[in-house]
């Protein structure tokens, strides 16, 4: 049996349980692979990776650090081609009230209007991306 698709649109707002945030901005990227996730500050200490999501710009930043036992690091290029290690962690993300697992490369996104891109490995086999359309999943839910 075939899985029913989401249509999403170019962005939206999203919940990430894991990671204690509510109605972050996020913009779809079918060009990336990987989702990312903004961070404000990010170290490892006694085999753990402490990370702090979002900045205090942000409405949603709690300044909350988040530990992880299980992480690992990638390379990432950029659409510019450029490379870059960042550490991925795996989390959840709500959308459309339906919890997903996926994978986060973390970064420094503070000049950047969306503090999370969501990328094709989330995409497949879960959602359509509708660019005419944004904030379907936060219309529904709210």
């Amino acid at each position: 049996m075939k899985k029913e698709k989401f249509i999403i649109g170019k962005s939206d707002k999203a919940n990430f349980p894991d990671f204690n945030l509510k109605d972050v901005k996020v913009k779809i990227d079918t060009g990336a692979y990987t989702s990312t996730i903004h961070c404000s500050e990010i170290w490892e200490e006694n085999n753990e990776l402490k990370v702090i999501f979002l900045s205090d710009q942000h409405l949603q930043y709690t300044g909350e650090i988040i530990t992880f036992k299980e992480y690992s690091l990638k390379k990432v290029r950029s659409s510019s081609g450029q490379s870059q290690l960042r550490y991925k962690v795996k989390g959840t993300i709500t959308l459309f009230g339906k919890i997903f697992n996926t994978e986060f490369t973390l970064s420094r996104r503070d000049k950047m209007k969306y503090p999370v891109l969501l990328g094709r490995k989330l995409l497949n086999n879960n959602f359509l991306v509708d660019t005419s359309k944004k904030n379907l999943s936060h219309s529904q839910t709210h």
